[in-house]
């Protein structure tokens, strides 16, 4: 099974308040500490590994964060690792990845 992951890290590096990391927290599950550590050294977010154990967790707290960052106009960076291999993607990308298709290719 080919292992994939999409990662979602903030562009620069924001100062944010204690309410919006404390939102943060709750849809992570990543301390305050480590999110501030995170948007400072510009490390992700969050990392959600796709199509394991973890999808169905992983998926909707992918999305709740990009719901929150839009929320509050941040802005961020989607990142896919294939087997080690990292490339950015759009938002299209990630829809396409995330939302099961017909098979019809159409």
């Amino acid at each position: 099974m080919t292992d994939l992951a999409i990662s979602l890290t903030l562009d620069g590096s924001p100062d944010l308040p204690s309410a919006a990391l404390q939102a943060l927290y709750r849809i992570t599950g990543r301390s305050t500490v480590e999110l501030r550590h995170a948007i400072r050294d510009r490390t992700p977010l969050v990392t959600a590994r796709l199509f394991g154990a973890e999808h169905i967790t992983a998926a909707p707290r992918l999305e709740k964060t990009i719901a929150f960052l839009d929320e509050h106009g941040l802005a961020f960076a989607l990142t896919e690792t294939v087997d080690g291999l990292a490339s950015p993607i759009d938002r299209a990308t990630l829809r396409a990845i995330l939302e099961p298709g017909d098979g019809s290719g159409g």
